[in-house]
């Protein structure tokens, strides 16, 4: 059975980027996925500083829920990341987690599916759309896509739900990212996973001796 992992970066339990995750929810039922959701939108959690503990230990220095999201993430064969849209960006909360999550965590990400979810009153969708895509392109993670880009309108709680074409195209994000977890696992089961180089790190500032 494939495994998705939802992470909702929205403060609000109940607000419009959770009826979005809703919609994705029944879905993915409906189609014989297993799913966990996470709220951290109102959690303390703070940022990276690079102390580079996690490669001495595995995990991240900072033990709360990003280390818990971890274990979740290694075993999901799908991440779905949802936030509202807050000065054309994420929440910080919710980069705060991921910039950990992705940092510290260095089991193989490769072909698992990501899909970025976001919600706002008006503007700043396709900012934060790309924002938190790009945590799915530095991993070799295929990015599920809709009937369009994966937004939801609404500003006080619960209008989201009068949004049908946002509705619909979290329903449609859904069943595409069913299909493609779906379609790779049984790829990895024909033909392995992809060959893989020896990474090859490069730097664009030359130190000299003065």
């Amino acid at each position: 059975m494939a495994k998705v992992l939802i992470i909702n970066g929205s403060p609000r339990v109940n607000g419009n980027t959770a009826i979005a995750v809703r919609e994705m929810e029944n879905v993915f039922q409906e189609n014989g996925v297993e799913v966990k959701t996470v709220q951290i939108g109102n959690k303390d959690i703070r940022g990276c500083i690079a102390c580079g503990r996690c490669y001495e230990t595995g995990k991240c220095a900072f033990d709360d829920v990003v280390n818990e999201l971890a274990g979740e993430f290694e075993k999901a064969d799908g991440l779905v990341v949802a936030s509202p849209v807050y000065y054309a960006s994420a929440n910080a909360t919710l980069i705060a987690c991921l910039d950990r999550l992705f940092y510290s965590t260095h089991f193989d990400k490769r072909m698992k599916v990501g899909a970025s979810v976001v919600c706002a009153r008006r503007g700043g969708c396709s900012a934060t759309f790309d924002e938190l895509n790009k945590y799915f392109t530095i991993s070799n993670m295929p990015i599920a896509s809709s009937q369009y880009w994966n937004s939801i309108h609404g500003r006080q709680p619960g209008e989201a739900e009068m949004d049908e074409e946002g509705k619909q195209t979290m329903r449609t994000l859904a069943r595409n990212m069913t299909f493609l977890m779906k379609s790779i696992e049984l790829g990895k089961k024909e033909f392995g996973l992809p060959q893989e180089e020896e990474k090859i790190a490069t730097h664009f500032i030359k130190s000299y001796s003065l």
